[in-house]
């Protein structure tokens, strides 16, 4: 049996902490398990080179995106080898090829119907004079009263719009945001609401899932899964592959998760191997990650492979809490020590 293990993409924004490489760990057990049993094994994961976390932060640093990507992708890759993790592939989101992959899956689901063109009302800085990304919103979850990002609540796990938050404020200088009207390209998920509960109550029947996974992911779909966009006005990032929407981007959730494909397909590339066998019905797949990507893989991945046609749906899903220091989560620890690397337990 082929197995395939997917580890989250850490956003190279900033250094790895321990509560990274707790949650990231199951994966690489995983990898030697089967590795030794003599399993066929494809274990893949990269850097999250996209996105408003990079743009943000190298606007503060006030130096190129690339500048930030880079610095961290390879810190990242230094304390991966350091720590003796054992992927067959570590790439990076920002790559020709997964442009080039990312941009081919888009087109599959805009012409499957599972991708339309929809006008909206976006937040806008007139400081800035730029629309404004989720997570450079900033303000009041709707659903709990916690501070909160324009795309998530890291407190109760609800998945959010930047026009749903309280006492808004744009994250670059500090100000209210206004609303003007964009178009945009959206996903129908919730054209797959009932074969995502079926597939997840499959899961839960034959206990594959975490705990938090099943609980937060019947959560979701009690409350009915919403259609969400799949680009925004960025920068960086992989462009919209159609006609007058080039300066658009395609949204970082639907372009990051589909970096296990594209790493799959670039590790196919780069060995000469053939990748088919990890992405059929009889493949056995991981997804190992912290307890705030569960959505991203429980429904949007899953969502995207049953809109492109693709049987590989993941068939576990490892989705650990957070690594908690005086009860709260913990906070950035840069792993580029050696001291702190060979002092570090698991």
């Amino acid at each position: 049996m082929s197995i395939f293990i997917g580890g989250a993409w850490a956003y190279a924004n900033g250094s790895l902490h321990l509560g990274h490489i707790s949650s990231l760990l199951p994966g690489d057990i995983l990898a030697r398990y089967y590795r030794l049993k003599g399993e066929p094994v494809l274990y893949v994961s990269g850097s999250d080179c996209n996105g408003t976390p990079i743009a943000i932060r190298a606007k503060q640093e006030g130096v190129s995106s690339k500048e930030i990507a880079d610095k961290y992708h390879h810190e990242f890759k230094e304390s991966f080898t350091k720590l003796g993790f054992s992927y067959d592939i570590y790439t990076r989101t920002d790559t020709v090829h997964h442009h080039k992959v990312v941009q081919e899956i888009f087109l599959k689901l805009l012409d499957k119907g599972f991708i339309y063109k929809k006008e909206i009302e976006q937040t806008y800085c007139e400081q800035d004079e730029q629309f404004l990304p989720d997570r450079y919103v900033e303000g009041i979850c709707p659903k709990c009263g916690a501070n909160a990002r324009g795309d998530q609540c890291d407190y109760c796990s609800s998945v959010l719009e930047p026009l749903d938050l309280l006492e808004k404020k744009c994250k670059l200088c500090g100000n209210t945001p206004t609303t003007r009207a964009t178009e945009h390209f959206y996903f129908a998920l919730s054209s797959l609401q009932n074969a995502l509960e079926n597939y997840t109550k499959n899961a839960e029947q034959k206990l594959l899932w975490r705990e938090n996974a099943i609980s937060l992911t019947k959560r979701y779909l009690h409350e009915g899964l919403q259609d969400r966009a799949v680009s925004r006005d960025l920068l960086n990032g992989v462009s919209v592959p159609v006609k007058g929407y080039e300066d658009k981007k395609i949204y970082v959730w639907i372009e990051a998760v589909s970096g296990y494909y594209t790493a799959s397909k670039y590790w196919a590339e780069e060995t000469g191997l053939d990748d088919a066998p990890f992405w059929n019905s009889a493949a056995k797949s991981y997804y190992v990650h912290g307890k705030d990507n569960i959505p991203f893989h429980s429904i949007i991945w899953p969502g995207i492979l049953e809109g492109l046609g693709i049987e590989a749906l993941p068939t576990h899903i490892i989705s650990n809490e957070y690594l908690t220091l005086e009860k709260k989560k913990l906070c950035r620890i840069s792993l580029k020590s050696t001291t702190l690397i060979q002092s570090a337990t698991f």
